[in-house]
């Protein structure tokens, strides 16, 4: 024993200098409020095995010609325009032509409404049509959608101010739409002449996630389902490519990702920012705290959360009018995009800030100031803080 001793010492010691090395070499896993993804807390143990089922199938399923890959598509997989669950590159950048009023597309037999810009070999990448009016689409973040889903109609439309009644120089609308044939409307859905209110997307023109998940199959990667079996590039009615209960696991992994964190909530800076956010009436359109109705998800059901939108379609200005449009919605008019997560958007977009509807904002800052139309007034007096309220306000927005 006293001579096998310093072996036992000197392998313990080995031990010991290995973990330590592997400790510095190994980076610590990130804190919850510094990712995107995740579950909503209080899923059941089967609502969590369903919730990695979806998860798999979103970033993990490469689509190639093999198993129903194009003939025309964008992406090859749905996590490649959303890594970790956050906002696209300019990379992934959808391009949507075909309407430029609200009487609908009028290139859907050119390919309409979203251009697949890659083929597989032996088919050529469409274009853009000769007279067709487009626009660019960053693929927006995916966290805390099943909040927004379960928002009911009629807290949208208390939102809605068409008339401007209070005088604030904003007027919200919704954007109605015709349903899909595979879409059951809410049980507490308003109609409008037999349209709905959509909530999804860079102009709210899709009414739920079953519908955003089937479109983006469909006209980002040319896969179909027994939803939507015509192949976007030929136009033709042919068997699904993906089974139907993928394209549900992947509905149930978008609504039960959790919501973004607000980080450094208690900072003075933070709540000095937040305090001016709401003092030069950013929360006009941002609305801070929402409320979802009841859901069979009891995680989702009957919660209060702090998504920063309305969901409600406003016109900002001629500066960001692409002259493509969606739905009811007028070539000015952009849904609000919810600013939770906002400030760990450069973790997916590769290090840098793309923001606004197509990306070409830089900064925060920038985002800010090039809004117009009903947001002219807020971001006047955001121009007119001085440098320290300014770096306040920012530093908030960051937090989100």
């Amino acid at each position: 024993m006293q001579k096998r001793l310093p072996i036992v010492l000197l392998s313990l010691m080995s031990l010991v200098a290995i973990m330590v090395s592997c400790e510095k070499i190994i980076p610590s896993s990130p804190k919850e409020d510094e990712i995107l993804d995740g579950p909503v807390e209080g899923l059941s143990y089967d609502q969590l095995r369903r919730f990695a089922l979806g998860d798999a199938a979103f970033n993990n399923e490469i689509f190639t010609p093999a198993n129903g890959l194009g003939p025309g598509f964008v992406a090859t997989s749905c996590g490649s325009c959303h890594a970790g669950d956050g906002k696209g590159h300019p990379f992934t950048t959808l391009v949507r032509f075909g309407q430029n009023d609200e009487t609908g597309n009028k290139f859907l037999d050119q390919g309409g409404p979203q251009l697949q810009n890659r083929a597989i070999p032996g088919y050529k990448p469409e274009q853009i049509p000769s007279g067709a009016t487009f626009s660019k689409f960053t693929p927006p973040a995916n966290t805390g959608l099943g909040f927004l889903e379960l928002v009911a109609d009629a807290d949208i439309l208390a939102m809605a101010d068409p008339q401007d009644l209070d005088n604030d120089g904003i007027s919200g609308v919704p954007n109605y739409a015709v349903l899909p044939s595979y879409v059951q409307a809410f049980n507490n859905a308003i109609a409008l002449k037999e349209k709905y209110i959509h909530r999804f997307g860079k102009k709210a023109a899709a009414y739920n996630l079953l519908h955003q998940t089937v479109n983006a199959y469909n006209q980002d990667i040319g896969i179909t389902s027994s939803f939507d079996p015509v192949d976007a590039y030929t136009r033709m009615v042919i068997d699904p490519e993906i089974p139907t209960l993928t394209v549900n696991n992947v509905v149930f992994y978008l609504q039960t990702l959790k919501a973004p964190m607000q980080r450094d909530a208690g900072n003075a800076e933070v709540e000095t920012g937040r305090k001016l956010f709401e003092k030069i009436n950013c929360s006009g359109c941002h609305k801070p705290t929402l409320k979802t109705g009841f859901s069979p998800v009891a995680a989702l059901s009957n919660k209060e959360f702090h998504p920063y939108t309305d969901l409600l379609l406003h016109d900002m200005g001629p500066g960001l009018d692409d002259g493509y449009t969606e739905g009811s919605a007028k070539t000015s008019e952009w849904r609000t995009p919810p600013l939770w997560g906002l400030g760990l958007s450069m973790n997916s977009q590769g290090g840098s800030y793309h923001l606004l509807h197509d990306g070409r904002a830089k900064s925060i800052e920038e985002a800010v100031t090039l809004h117009g139309g009903e947001a002219s007034a807020s971001r006047n007096r955001f121009n007119q803080l001085s440098g320290a309220e300014k770096n306040a306000m920012l530093r908030f927005l960051e937090s989100l």
